[in-house]
């Protein structure tokens, strides 16, 4: 492919024409709207200077760049391209309608592509005289820098189509992706974990919204916590999301979204672009949990589900001088410090057998070198609080103090992000390679979700899902058959067919 189109010069639209022209390829720039493709080619003119002025291009390549952008007045103009990419309104007629103009203008080898987000490959293809050779490219904001794109098939789809656009991203620098017709594609989709299990925990008043993006950015790795992410994005762009993937999987529980955001959506909160979302904007300096200087010394009594997190436990109390109760029923003024998977604190406190006035739990996922998360029963006594919180945020690692709750914040966020991938496979809509892969460019997590799983543990996974599911009824934590059948065989949870 020689010629490409972009129909459509916002930021999207002119972000893959940049990525085009930079790569060497001819670029038609079009848009309906008078002057908008030749302001956009000016814009770009301006980012080539930019790009140039830091040293990422030379002036021979701002020259070159430039010279392969070229500005299309009328659709008719584009008779001889190669490939051409829509990147217009979310809106299906629109977007039908156009592909069937081009039918009329383009060569019959000319492969058609829609940079959708969230509308069906198969259904914008309807009405095309050869549907076969329509297929999704959707890229990712800000283009040049979002390096995956995902290459999606709808049912007519020819496969050679497939791989012809999976070669030509490759030559762009970026990975492609391959992925069948589905709502959210992969990143969307897997996606949703991430925010509605915060949302579900939040509306649970379990912690407020800084406690919640603190502990995962720093117990789990991620950049940003979910509330800061959907401030960042826009609820004007994430709720609609939520809404559609919900609506569109036929209200499956797994992909609820939230009142919360509803109602702030509504009022008019959308985070950083209105001032005002989950934070203010400018946002102040983040108050941490204050510290009450401790009244008590107790001795302190360890119950953990694994025996290497009692170790952990037991060793790292040691170093700080605690008194460790190694009795097998605790003393009457022993802190009962539980390290339960899946439960909360009050089943945690029954599962163990311990008073739940003197009971606190810890998460013992993310290990105890990372942010500590410590979980209360309804009736802990607030001395016991004080002293463990104080604690275990004495050094560099900080701790946070959490209402009760089922898998606490990165057990609970952890297995759904990896039971969703779990099921994406399952279903057949990516390679489980490919889930890690995209999701991890497209989301910046700091692992693939199935690869992530396997090194948390895909059987304590598993675990927390069963006995959210078993203890809630809520059928969101019903546990992937492939989650369920890999770790009833040994398997890493990105194994396909062969043998483990």
């Amino acid at each position: 492919m020689h010629i490409i189109a972009v129909i459509g010069t916002g930021a999207m639209g002119a972000g893959i024409a940049q990525l085009c022209a930079q790569a060497g390829f001819n670029v038609r720039l079009y848009d309906v709207q008078a002057g908008a493709a030749h302001k956009a080619r000016d814009r770009l003119a301006q980012v080539f200077e930019t790009l140039a002025g830091k040293g990422r291009l030379t002036p021979g390549d701002v020259t070159q760049a430039l010279a392969n952008l070229q500005v299309s007045v009328s659709l008719k103009e584009l008779h001889d391209c190669d490939l051409v990419i829509e990147a217009i309104v979310e809106k299906l007629d629109v977007k039908q309608a156009v592909f069937k103009e081009l039918e009329q203008i383009v060569r019959a080898d000319c492969l058609l592509a829609s940079n959708t987000s969230s509308l069906s490959i198969t259904a914008i293809a309807q009405g095309c005289q050869r549907p076969s050779r329509v297929a999704g490219l959707h890229f990712f904001n800000p283009v040049p820098l979002m390096k995956v794109v995902e290459v999606i098939a709808g049912l007519e789809t020819d496969n050679a189509v497939i791989e012809q656009l999976m070669t030509w991203v490759n030559q762009l620098g970026h990975w492609p992706v391959r992925c069948h017709d589905t709502p959210g594609f992969i990143i969307n989709h897997a996606g949703r974990a991430y925010g509605t299990e915060a949302l579900a925990i939040l509306g649970e008043r379990v912690a407020p919204v800084q406690v919640v993006d603190r502990v995962l950015r720093e117990a789990m790795g991620f950049r940003m916590g979910p509330f800061e992410l959907f401030d960042l994005t826009g609820l004007d762009v994430s709720h609609p999301v939520m809404e559609s993937i919900f609506e569109q999987y036929y209200q499956d529980p797994r992909y609820r979204p939230s009142v919360l955001t509803r109602q702030m959506l509504n009022g008019g909160r959308l985070g950083r672009k209105s001032a005002r979302g989950f934070y203010s904007y400018p946002r102040s300096e983040e108050a941490q949990q204050p510290l009450v200087r401790p009244t008590c010394n107790p001795p302190v009594w360890i119950g953990a589900q694994e025996p290497e997190d009692h170790r952990a436990l037991a060793n790292w109390l040691a170093g700080q001088g605690i008194t460790l109760d190694n009795a097998s029923i605790p003393g009457a003024d022993s802190l009962c410090l539980l390290a339960p998977y899946g439960l909360d604190a009050c089943g945690a406190a029954q599962a163990f057998g311990t008073d739940p006035a003197r009971t606190l739990c810890i998460d013992m996922l993310p290990g105890i070198e990372r942010h500590r998360t410590l979980m209360r029963t309804p009736v802990t006594h607030t001395h016991l609080c004080d002293f463990a919180l104080a604690l275990f945020a004495n050094d560099t690692v900080g701790a946070s103090l959490i209402e009760d709750s089922l898998g606490f914040i990165c057990q609970r966020v952890m297995a759904a992000i990896v039971n969703l991938a779990c099921d994406m496979a399952q279903q057949g809509i990516a390679t489980p390679a490919d889930i890690d892969r995209a999701v991890q460019l497209g989301l910046g997590y700091p692992s693939g979700p199935l690869a992530w799983g396997d090194a948390l543990g895909a059987a304590r996974v598993l675990n927390i899902v069963q006995r959210m599911a078993e203890t809630s009824h809520d059928p969101r934590y019903r546990p992937s058959s492939w989650l369920r059948r890999r770790v009833g065989l040994g398997c890493s949870l990105g194994f396909e067919r062969s043998a483990c």
